[in-house]
């Protein structure tokens, strides 16, 4: 998983005029907890913004006055209208305990069925799982280049070492849909092979008429 780093203040007060103070001064209130007593601070909005917006989810070390913590965003609280965090919820990681978390899912691939008119639909876009820090990869990659028309990939067919699965296991994460005008390979082929007896048919039907007419 992709690391990042963020600088903090502690906080004096946790009301909500030093709240809204800190919100004025263009910072977040933040809380890390997980391991012990929770921790409340703030940083600079345009620094977790960085982290909030990005596909990528990251382990975040938090420096506080010189003490680091190792955490992963765990909740976080949206201003209604401006669509910015107004507050995030940091979980302390700790290595030999699990960790619940969405990954990105990233296909690869350009997919048979799609070539042959079908569409790619992807459900997913992240998906939930569980596992201890240092086992997280930092995306799932599928490759879909062998799906044909009506193929799909389910949770089930996707193995992770150290790592569960929370969506269920007969969800299906990517798949290749018909679209009209579409037409699987297997059916071309069997269209083409009809057409072609159909036309040796044809023409052997021909030489036997004109065979016939000769001799008489």
């Amino acid at each position: 998983m992709k690391k990042a780093q963020l600088s903090g203040s502690l906080r004096a007060n946790v009301g909500k005029k030093d709240t809204s103070a800190l919100r004025n001064e263009g910072r977040v209130p933040c809380v890390i907890y997980g391991q012990g007593e929770q921790t409340h601070f703030s940083v600079r909005g345009v620094d977790v913004q960085k982290l909030i917006f990005s596909p990528d989810v990251f382990q975040v070390e938090i420096d506080i006055d010189g003490k680091k913590v190792m955490t992963i965003i765990q909740d976080m609280q949206m201003h209604p209208v401006k669509g910015i965090p107004v507050h995030v919820d940091f979980l302390e990681l700790n290595d030999k305990k699990k960790v619940k978390v969405s990954l990105p899912l990233l296909s690869t691939g350009s997919p048979i069925g799609v070539m042959n008119g079908g569409k790619l639909s992807q459900p997913y876009r992240k998906l939930r799982v569980v596992g201890l820090p240092g086992d997280l990869p930092e995306l799932i990659t599928m490759d879909v280049a062998s799906l044909r028309i009506g193929d799909s990939i389910r949770v089930s067919d996707i193995n992770i070492n150290g790592v569960d699965f929370l969506e269920p296991a007969a969800a299906v994460v990517l798949g290749v849909k018909m679209a009209r005008g579409a037409v699987d390979e297997d059916e071309e082929e069997e269209v083409e092979g009809v057409e072609g007896a159909e036309g040796a048919e044809g023409e052997e039907g021909a030489e036997g008429e004109a065979k016939e007419g000769s001799e008489s």
